[in-house]
Formats: C-alpha cells, sequence, structure tokens
C-alpha cells in the first residue's frame, strides 16, 4: 500500500509538470504571433513613411518634426532608447519620452490585433538644405535619365543627363498586445 501510495504521487508530480509544460509551450507560442503581428505591422509603417516621402518631394530639404521627418542622419541618435537611460538624445515614440529631441509620427492602428505603429524618417545627409549645398555630405547615387551621343558631332552638347537620388532611413515601431515592441528600419532612395 505504502508503495502504491509512493507512485500515486510520484504520478501526480509527472502530471503536474507536463500540464505546467503544456501552459509554457503555449504561452511561448503566443508571445512569438505578437511578436510576428507587430513586425508585420511595423512593415506597413516602412511602407506609410515610403508613401509619405513620395508624396511631399518638395519638403524634404528641411525637418518636418510635426511628419517624424528629419533632412539629416543624426548621426548620434539612441533610436531603441537602450543606449543612454535618461539621456536627451532619444526618440520620443508617441509619448514613450516628450523630454526627447526627435518625435516619431504615429501612423496610427494599421491592423486589427491592436498595434500601434510609428515612424521616423531620416535622409542620409549631414545638414539641413539642398544636396547642393556647401558643407553638404549626402549618401546618393546617380540615374542616367536620358541623352545621346549618337550621330552628334558635338558631343558634350548632347551628353547624357543624369540625376542624382538621396538614400532616407525609415525606421518604423509597433507597439502591440502584452508589451511587444518591434523595430523595423529600411533604407529607401527617392
Amino acid at each position: 500500500m505504502i508503495i502504491a501510495l509512493i507512485v500515486l504521487v510520484a504520478m501526480t508530480l509527472a502530471g503536474i509538470g507536463v500540464i505546467r509544460s503544456i501552459d509554457t509551450g503555449t504561452l511561448v507560442a503566443g508571445n512569438i504571433g505578437f511578436r510576428q503581428a507587430a513586425l508585420a505591422t511595423a512593415d506597413s509603417g516602412v511602407e506609410a513613411a515610403r508613401a509619405w516621402l513620395m508624396n511631399n518631394r518638395a519638403l524634404l530639404d528641411g525637418d518636418v518634426r510635426d511628419a517624424g521627418y528629419y533632412s539629416t542622419r543624426q548621426d548620434n541618435l539612441d533610436i531603441t532608447g537602450n543606449r543612454t537611460s535618461g539621456g536627451a538624445d532619444g526618440v520620443d515614440w508617441g509619448g514613450s519620452d516628450p523630454s526627447q529631441p526627435v518625435k516619431a509620427f504615429h501612423a496610427g492602428d494599421l491592423d486589427s490585433s491592436g498595434n500601434d505603429v510609428y515612424y521616423l524618417i531620416h535622409r542620409l545627409c549631414a545638414v539641413t538644405g539642398n544636396i547642393n549645398a556647401p558643407g553638404q555630405s549626402c549618401a546618393t547615387t546617380t540615374q542616367l535619365t536620358g541623352g545621346s551621343t549618337q550621330n552628334v558631332a558635338n558631343y558634350p552638347e548632347h551628353a547624357f543627363k543624369d540625376k542624382s537620388q538621396i538614400y532616407y532611413r525609415i525606421t518604423a515601431r509597433a507597439n502591440g498586445p502584452k508589451n511587444t515592441v518591434s523595430y523595423v528600419q529600411a533604407i529607401v532612395l527617392i
């Protein structure tokens, strides 16, 4: 009888262990699901920021803080807030720290799972202003836009025309249920 009681206690403890491991597995799977939903929503934030860039090309030489756009790359910016706790070199992601000098734009609830999306756009230039301004240094690429020297006697008058395009860094943050936070960063060429 004593041996049967010991076996019964051991089986009860094993059953409790199995139930706890199943609960933990379910929690982990749920957290992974929340993270993936936040990541997909943050991708939508990158697309919203890219659309803003395409629709506001005339404004890109100066900061548009209300739209989360900055015309310099801000090399010393602490985007996630992990580098300098309490410092003044971070980002206010929708009221997360109103004392910070850089404000992100709230793109809204872009999905039905309760994720809030914010984005920040940086033009990859050293100073504000035109890309040809003195002291300016921008990450650019050159694209040929047309021209031809075929059947022309004077080549310099009909040379290829090129256009400089600037790189922009978009950082999106999604805040989701159960304190889920996902960051997505993309470099785009406009």
